[in-house]
């Protein structure tokens, strides 16, 4: 039991965004299809989210906000290849604006969002280039350091950990490994955790703890279907038991955002994201800003509006879209407020309303997206709002006497638990990846003690890496979802045979160093992993290097 405390008349909005990619980079080809979804990400969401932050701190609006940072994204913000590619694209971008510009000239409308676009990426640009020297994670940390953008992490491939719990130091090197990454990055240790796709089991908090984390986020009946019943259900976190606190999405909030039918990026007034034209002109026309000047993809220059039903798509208009963008911002501060009203009536404790989505919402799929942000961030700080922004750090400094219980299994997939991430499109995976996991291990206890060569050290640092590039839970999702299939496919086979190779070249003691080198050069991610971490006796024993 907890003592009850005394109401303060008050509520909280915590707003939690995931940024997350997979791992995309591929430096053995010129350039790459998937690269793109890690282009048109940092175009359209990342530099639009830092735009708002900065303008929210040139306005010294006390705002809050939590941003989860992957370490696979992590790791391409601050890859030279990657950011070399990115200007490449975004000139690319720029000079099909300008292409536009002139095919538009004898249709205005048309023209005007062409000049729009050529001033969005001309604004990217700018910001990417000149005033953070092509290092967003620094814009990031920029705004941490002012109190008001918590920063927080996840685990080092988004691996789903309720489906590599049959190897708990999988899990706990998914974990260590992406705090790590984190902490290299970012010069602090989060206090919150990103569980990948809010996949919990009871238990996972005892690793949480044991790295460090104070607090994770669970989906709605992760709490609802705890083993006690939340007294103040989904609106106030619970303690797993071992002072780890778990917070569960509140529902309403994000059906208002979520929902196809309901949530507001489907108001007719925004943008279309499918009316591209990548796949509208000509191919002669566009074939320079497409993949392999034949495969039709998008570029980012879109002229219509949802519209709705099956009506022709009409032209967009991003004033409209702006003006909708603020009233909804209206609409989401002034039922928060109609929430916190109801709840504090019920509750022993001001009650906050935890709001997670994918970062990649923003901009990106829903384009005014940050426009709608930005608008709730400046209302919410606003004095007669009734709603005070808050991260879930602060809120736990605040109200530290919490009701104990364990939260439920759960995800926030389809159905609530893990039928996407396991299904007849992609069980196949997961004895691979259980096997080459009990491999790792089983090769880390087998060589310790041994005096390791130099080749052999980076040879087994580079298995372990192959071991959570496969681990993505990002490749079982495609796999569901029916996109792009072939390449999650291929992402997972060729990292478990890059792993296989390693494995038996060292079991052989025949290592090419050659092909290690070209190993190491595709897949350079985590350049401070150590292989010792993936043998389980060390973990028994209490192990931790002093890097973690």
């Amino acid at each position: 039991m907890t003592n009850s405390l005394p109401r303060t008349g008050q509520g909280f909005l915590s707003i939690i965004l995931h940024a997350h990619l997979p791992y995309v980079r591929h430096p053995e080809h010129d350039s790459f299809f998937e690269e793109n979804w890690l282009f048109e990400a940092m175009t359209e969401c990342y530099l639009p989210l830092i735009g708002v932050l900065d303008r929210l701190h040139a306005d010294n609006v006390d705002y809050r906000l939590a941003l989860s940072l992957s370490p696979t994204l992590i790791s391409m913000l601050r890859d030279d290849l990657l950011q070399t590619r990115f200007l490449k694209y975004l000139h690319s971008r720029l000079e099909l604006a300008e292409k536009e510009i002139i095919r538009t000239r004898k249709q205005p409308e048309y023209q005007k969002l062409a000049r729009l676009y050529r001033r969005f990426f001309l604004n990217a640009l700018d910001t990417y280039q000149n005033r953070y020297q092509g290092d967003l994670l620094a814009a990031f940390i920029k705004h941490q350091a002012t109190g008001k953008l918590e920063l927080v992490t996840t685990a080092a491939t988004h691996g789903f950990l309720p489906l590599l719990n049959v190897s708990e130091t999988a899990v706990r090197n998914q974990i260590n490994t992406g705090i790590a990454t984190f902490k290299a990055a970012t010069g602090s240790a989060p206090s919150g955790f990103w569980l990948p796709e809010c996949g919990y089991y009871p238990g996972l908090e005892t690793v949480l703890a044991d790295a460090g984390i104070k607090y994770f986020f669970v989906d709605t009946h992760g709490v609802m279907d705890a083993s006690e019943q939340p007294r103040n259900g989904v609106y106030a976190p619970l303690d797993c038991g071992n002072g780890v606190a778990a917070f569960a999405r509140d529902p309403e909030s994000s059906k208002q955002v979520w929902s196809a039918k309901e949530g507001y990026p489907g108001d007719f007034d925004y943008r279309e994201y499918y009316s591209d034209i990548g796949f509208e002109r000509e191919l002669d026309y566009i074939a320079p800003y497409i993949l392999d000047r034949e495969t039709r993809i998008n570029t980012g220059i879109k002229y219509h509006r949802v519209t709705g039903g099956n009506l022709p798509k009409e032209i967009y208009n991003p004033r409209q879209a702006k003006a909708k963008a603020y009233r909804h911002a209206q609409d989401f501060i002034d039922k928060r407020r109609g929430q916190i009203d109801r709840l504090e009536a019920t509750m022993d404790r001001p009650p906050v309303i935890v709001a997670p989505y994918d970062a990649e919402l923003f901009g990106h799929w829903w384009f005014e997206g940050t426009h709608w942000l930005e608008c709730v961030l400046r209302l919410a700080s606003e004095k007669a709002s009734g709603v005070q922004l808050i991260s879930c750090g602060e809120y736990l400094t605040q109200q530290p006497s919490l009701q104990a219980a364990t939260p439920a299994a759960s995800t926030w997939g389809d159905q609530g638990y893990s039928g996407y991430w396991i299904n007849e499109t992609n069980d196949w995976i997961y004895p691979l990846l259980h096997k080459a996991e009990l491999d790792m291990e089983k090769l880390a206890n087998d060589v310790k003690g041994l005096a390791l060569t130099p080749l052999q050290i980076r040879a087994l640092n580079q298995a372990a890496r192959s071991i959570l590039l496969a681990q993505a839970s990002d490749w079982p999702f495609i796999m569901k979802s029916g996109t792009t299939i072939d390449y999650a496919n291929k992402r997972i086979t060729d990292h478990l045979a890059r792993f296989n190779y390693l494995h038996d070249s060292i079991r052989k003691n025949r290592l090419n160093e050659r092909y290690l080198t070209a190993l190491e050069i595709m897949d350079n991610i985590f350049p401070d992993i150590d292989f010792r971490d993936y043998n389980p006796s060390n973990v028994s024993a209490g192990y931790k290097p002093d890097k973690h």
